[in-house]
């Protein structure tokens, strides 16, 4: 694993939450740009091609809030679709007859609507927007009672013999027929392109044809419904590329195929969340206007700061931009960590060898809980940045290492694709202004930050006589600097470690704030000695803990009897998102 350097071709700003438009709209999955035109099949004399045209939604940020499908296209035809000709109807309630439309609709470089749901009269207001003179209705049912009687109206059948029955609608040569696998629908229509459009239809409705074949003596029935052919129509010009992002759903087919249409570019980014995958991210560095479909993507405003962070093309240590990703269907990530501090043995592993020892030491231990996974093993480094001090140094009884001191290793692990947290031991200073004072350190999208306090100490403390505490309005505090901080900065989204191994060691933890978008929170049990000890430790510390923290497992190399190996340590329940050796 190594990080990548940024890439940042529209900056942040540009994905102002002021800006952000509520339509209604999501996808992810990436296809070519605009698309050459389709070649027509040779007619004679023939009529000159009306023009379909594309536009631009008015703002960097249109979001698609609706769910229903018909809604959801009609968002998209509105917002992609200047004038169109000819559009392409299917049925709302049959994803058969939107692959077949949908393959149809990129040919032709037009919308794609659906009709037999809520939204009927728009769509019939739409189709007078766009300026149609002629419908492509595709699927067995009646042409919809609505529709306009000055319309000319072509209809094919959305079964095995829909790619002869399209090419003699359109007059295009299409490209192969391609059966399309339940769950599949999305990817395939995001794929589609010119100008040798391939016809999607239904594996299960063209399987019962495949299965049963017509007898050689009888007559092949229609390619069409009807005799009629769908008047001439060029493919939009290409325009200032907005990207659609998907969620996956079924219900953005007809959207995700008229954006293809328009020549837009289509991501997929599962669960909502394009922050998710390497690939998402790569997909969507530098873009430009996104329309975005469905609710799952959130408020304006998240889905704006996410964008920016991704819009960087950075890559945080595992993949994606989120220290925990949780798509459906995709692998989780998992972190095991060296702890300590360069240079001093005493203090943890991590500084028991030198900087590039300590790489190869902390990837050696992440391999050995990768072969019992198959979400992504993180090697990580937590580093203690601010040492408990016996003596009162400058009244903290808190010794702060200098960043140059540590930035060699930390620089290091970042080359090597190994994250890092920076440990705060504070002493009588509170945890903001220490987490201040690494600021440097902490704009760098591998580093993330974590609180121990255990040396914590009120005004009249010192170390050793007492457990430190930390009262939850301080941690709150940090909780809500570093998450400005990361989203200021357009960072990939950063741990916050709170270590305890006692109930007293946070005040009031139940009042903690997980509601930051930019940070994960992960409660670190730092139990120490027996493995039965370890266990109640564990479980007392689970017990009324907040909703949606991660949890952290300490190893002690020397205090702990027995000390768990990596199959033992996967063992307890839940298996903690991070394994930390000390």
């Amino acid at each position: 694993m190594s990080s990548r350097p940024a890439r940042r071709a529209v900056p942040p700003h540009r994905l102002v939450m002021g800006a952000a438009v509520v339509l209604g709209l999501v996808v992810t999955a990436c296809v070519a740009a605009p698309d050459p035109e389709p070649t027509p099949v040779a007619t004679t004399a023939p009529s000159p091609a009306a023009l379909a045209a594309v536009t631009a939604p008015a703002a960097e940020l249109a979001l698609v809030g609706v769910e229903e499908a018909d809604a959801v296209a009609l968002a998209a035809s509105r917002a992609l679709y200047e004038r169109g000709p000819v559009v392409v109807l299917a049925s709302a309630a049959e994803h058969a007859d939107q692959l077949v439309g949908a393959s149809a609709a990129v040919a032709l470089g037009v919308p794609l609507l659906l009709t037999g749901g809520p939204a009927d009269g728009e769509v019939a207001a739409e189709l007078e927007r766009l300026g149609a003179t002629a419908v492509l209705v595709v699927g067995s049912a009646a042409t919809p009672a609505w529709l306009d009687a000055g319309l000319g109206v072509v209809t094919v059948t959305a079964d095995g013999r829909a790619a002869d029955a399209l090419a003699g609608a359109t007059g295009l040569r299409l490209g192969d027929a391609q059966a399309v696998e339940e769950g599949q629908e999305l990817v395939a229509v995001a794929a589609l392109g010119r100008p040798t459009t391939t016809v999607l239809s239904s594996a299960a409705a063209v399987a019962p044809a495949a299965e049963t074949p017509e007898p050689a003596d009888t007559p092949a029935p229609a390619a069409s419904a009807s005799e009629a052919r769908l008047p001439r129509v060029s493919p939009p010009e290409p325009a200032a590329t907005t990207t659609v992002l998907t969620d996956g759903s079924r219900a953005h087919l007809a959207a995700v195929a008229t954006a293809r249409a328009a020549g837009m570019p289509v991501v997929l980014a599962p669960g909502g969340d394009p922050r998710a995958s390497a690939a998402t991210v790569d997909a969507l560095a530098g873009v430009g206007p996104v329309l975005a479909l469905g609710p799952a993507f959130g408020s304006p405003e998240v889905l704006a700061a996410r964008l920016a962070a991704v819009s960087t093309g950075v890559q945080a240590p595992g993949g994606g931009q989120l220290v925990f990703p949780a798509a459906p269907g995709a692998p989780g990530k998992k972190y095991v960590a060296l702890y300590g501090t360069p240079g001093t043995a005493a203090l943890g592993l991590l500084g028991e060898q030198d900087v590039p020892a300590t790489i190869a030491r902390a990837q050696q231990l992440a391999a050995e809980y990768q072969a019992l996974t198959a979400d992504t093993v993180v090697p990580m480094l937590e580093v203690i940045a601010t040492i408990a001090s016996a003596g009162p140094e400058d009244g903290s009884y808190s010794r702060m290492r200098p960043i140059e001191e540590l930035r060699p290793l930390v620089e290091a692990a970042g080359d090597a694709g190994i994250a890092v947290v920076l440990d705060l031991q504070p002493g009588r200073t509170d945890f903001v202004t220490q987490a201040q004072q690494y600021a440097e350190l902490l704009a760098l999208p591998h580093v993330s930050l974590a609180l121990d306090p255990e040396w914590r100490l009120a005004p009249d403390q010192v170390h050793l006589r007492q457990i430190g505490s930390v009262g939850i309005d301080e941690v709150n505090a940090v909780v809500a600097w570093l998450a400005d901080f990361t989203r200021e900065r357009a960072l990939p989204q950063k741990m916050l470690v709170l270590h305890q191994f006692s109930l007293r060691m946070i005040s009031e933890r139940e009042r903690l704030d997980t509601s930051r978008d930019e940070l994960a929170l992960l409660i670190h049990v730092d139990g120490q000695g027996s493995q039965p000890a370890k266990a109640g430790t564990w479980a007392a510390l689970r017990a009324g803990a907040p909703a949606g923290v991660r949890w952290g497992w300490k190893n002690f190399i020397d205090e702990d009897v027995p000390m768990l190996d990596p199959v033992q340590t996967y063992q307890v329940q839940p298996v903690p998102d991070l394994v930390t050796y000390q």
